[in-house]
């Protein structure tokens, strides 16, 4: 007796220069952290019944745990965070299929497969807020929107899994290497196409724990993250860690787990209009794993030199067409990796994010931002005429006059902070 993902035959530089508030923003994060971790040692001891100690539902049954943010990747964190003062949002929404299995003896050889978690859409709710243009406030709130599986009713006689459920809450703290706020050609142009970020992040254990929704405590998630761009081909990579205790499932043991992602991708129209992407990312679970014997007693498990990692992949389209790439729409599909047969390991996974992350860019550094310039390749000269990003040689308009501004007209202002003319 078992558990699986799927059936299968046996169970960086210029970070010295981070500012001293972002020290208060983690040490804030962790006490924050600190409080949710003592809220769920009461409900950790709730997770197992003692007379099955090999038996838990405090497993999280979706390891896609997207960001907020400015991203290209599904599962990839970005590198860039929304400006100063601005707000994001979006959803990401999943449907996977049979991440739980359940290996229930039986007369004769081999056993049943017993779905635990047969179907699944998720909805990832997402915010973030620009503390500065390099610090960001992330959450994340995962909800159950459908779902069908016999959960643990095989091997306890009781219920089958909810249709809807609430999910643990993550929230964190994301920092970027401070880069000019322009456009991917831009960026080439100036040399500014390698990106890196770094975010600590913590999983609270507000989720149903009786519907592989949650985790037994908080758990606490570090990662780094680059990317670079080459012409029209970018890529990004992640790596961090999942700090957690062990829950076992029928020999099944998910722990603390290292995090390791990297994706690929090539842009078909200009400007992020459409570009095609693959990414894949992998869960080292460093837990040693068990075997599952179905005693008189109950569920013996014994040691096993087993390996588990979940691992997946995935395709996808981008587009961030709108708003000057403030709006961006991800679908992408894809499973399991051939060599991956662990708990929490889909057959498939389908995603579909669409994200609003104001990312003040203004190529031409000409006060205008992009979504709003018209002419954002060409920066406007000071003077009189609409700020439209253009130049007027016949001056049609005159910007409103203002005290503050040099010959009584506004200084241009960038999202968050003053931007200076060329």
């Amino acid at each position: 007796m078992r558990a699986t993902g799927r059936k299968h035959s046996g169970i960086a530089g210029g970070f010295d220069k981070v500012p001293a508030f972002m020290g208060k923003a983690m040490t804030a994060t962790a006490s924050l952290a600190a409080l949710v971790t003592v809220g769920g040692a009461a409900r950790a001891a709730d997770c197992s019944d003692p007379s099955r100690p090999a038996i838990s539902t405090c497993i999280n049954s979706d390891t896609l745990w997207p960001h907020a943010g400015p991203q290209r990747f599904a599962s990839i964190g970005g590198t860039e965070t929304v400006a100063k003062g601005q707000v994001g949002f979006g959803l990401v929404t999943t449907w996977q299929n049979r991440p739980i299995v359940l290996r229930v003896a039986t007369p004769g050889q081999g056993g049943s497969d017993q779905y635990a978690v047969d179907q699944q859409v998720n909805g990832n709710f997402l915010w973030t807020y620009g503390l500065t243009n390099e610090l960001a406030l992330d959450v994340a709130m995962p909800v159950t929107l459908y779902q069908r599986g016999v959960g643990l009713s095989p091997l306890t006689g009781g219920a089958q899994l909810q249709g809807t459920t609430a999910r643990d809450l993550r929230f964190g703290v994301v920092y970027a290497l401070p880069r000019p706020r322009v456009d991917v050609a831009t960026q080439i142009r100036g040399k500014d196409a390698f990106q890196a970020a770094a975010r600590f992040e913590v999983s609270a254990p507000t989720g149903d724990r009786s519907q592989f929704a949650g985790e037994r405590t908080a758990v606490f998630v570090p990662t780094a993250a680059v990317s670079y761009r080459f012409h029209g081909l970018f890529a990004g990579a992640e790596i961090g860690a999942r700090i957690r205790p062990t829950t076992n499932l029928v020999g099944a043991r998910v722990g603390a787990q290292g995090v390791s992602g990297l994706g690929v991708g090539y842009d078909i129209l200009p400007r992020e209009r459409l570009a095609i992407l693959a990414e894949a990312r992998a869960l080292f679970n460093f837990a040693k794993q068990a075997t599952a014997t179905q005693k008189d007693t109950g569920i013996v498990t014994t040691p096993s030199d087993a390996v588990s990692i979940p691992a997946e992949w995935s395709v996808g389209v981008r587009s961030a067409a709108l708003l000057a790439g403030d709006l961006s729409l991800l679908v992408a599909g894809g499973g399991a990796l051939p060599t991956a047969t662990a708990i929490t390991t889909p057959r498939f996974r389908f995603t579909f994010g669409v994200v609003f992350a104001p990312l003040g860019r203004d190529s031409d550094r000409d006060g205008v931002l992009d979504r709003t310039d018209r002419c954002p390749d060409e920066a406007q000269a000071p003077g009189p005429g609409p700020r439209d990003g253009c130049n007027h040689p016949g001056g049609e308009a005159t910007a409103p006059p203002r005290a503050d501004g040099p010959g009584g007209v506004a200084p241009p202002r960038s999202v968050g902070e003053e931007s200076k003319t060329p």
